[in-house]
């Protein structure tokens, strides 16, 4: 294994790059995962105009948007480490909403928000159409291990010290979900492309030995 460091300027060149060599005859389905302090919303917002300039359709999807009811995602606490763990995302909604239809031979109809956490209420959005060769970058956390049918994965990763230095102290009760993932599920392990964030200005792409 090589790790090599790049600027965050050039690393979305080279996942725009990666991305756009995919099939123009299918649609690509992409996530963008890593705990909060990786800011995988931010990296898959950056990668929307380059991969645009690249002749792809883009479209964004959250999946913070995807997140089941306060009912069920507070069943056991606010603070519950497993819970968040495994009960907080609707993975049915987002595979039967957005992965599926993008699959070949599918409609391509793909609904990019479900549920609106800030009033506790299902989004208002409209169906939007995804054209073959047309791209979704699906964000978020703990997205790996569950069987979502994808094309592609980029997982940022921290090491444990690094996480913990950069969670809020408010937040520091998910550090056990983080542990936990790392530990069963092993990311890394399952992206096509992983990125060191140790530091978010000098990421690091980690590479195959030769």
């Amino acid at each position: 294994m090589q790790v090599r460091p790049v600027s965050p300027d050039r690393l979305i060149e080279e996942l725009a790059d990666v991305i756009a060599a995919r099939p123009r005859d299918l649609r690509t389905r992409v996530v963008i995962d890593g705990a909060p302090p990786t800011a995988p919303q931010e990296w898959a917002d950056a990668l929307v105009d380059p991969l645009q300039v690249r002749g792809r359709r883009v479209i964004r999807v959250r999946a913070d948007d995807f997140l089941r009811p306060a009912s069920l995602r507070f069943e056991h606490g606010r603070t519950d480490p497993d819970a968040l763990y495994e009960d907080w995302l609707d993975t049915g909604g987002l595979v039967r909403e957005v992965l599926d239809p993008l699959a070949p031979g599918h409609s391509g109809q793909v609904l990019p928000a479900l549920w609106d956490t800030t009033i506790e209420r299902a989004h208002r959005s409209d169906y939007v159409s995804v054209p073959p060769g047309g791209v979704l970058l699906l964000s978020g956390s703990l997205l790996l291990g569950r069987g979502l049918p994808v094309d592609l994965i980029v997982h940022f990763t921290l090491s444990p010290a690094a996480l913990a230095r950069r969670t809020p102290a408010e937040l520091r009760w998910t550090l056990p979900a983080y542990e936990r993932y790392d530990a069963e599920v092993r990311p890394a392990e399952l992206a096509e492309v992983v990125v060191r964030l140790d530091d978010p200005r000098r990421p690091a792409l980690v590479e195959p030995s030769a």
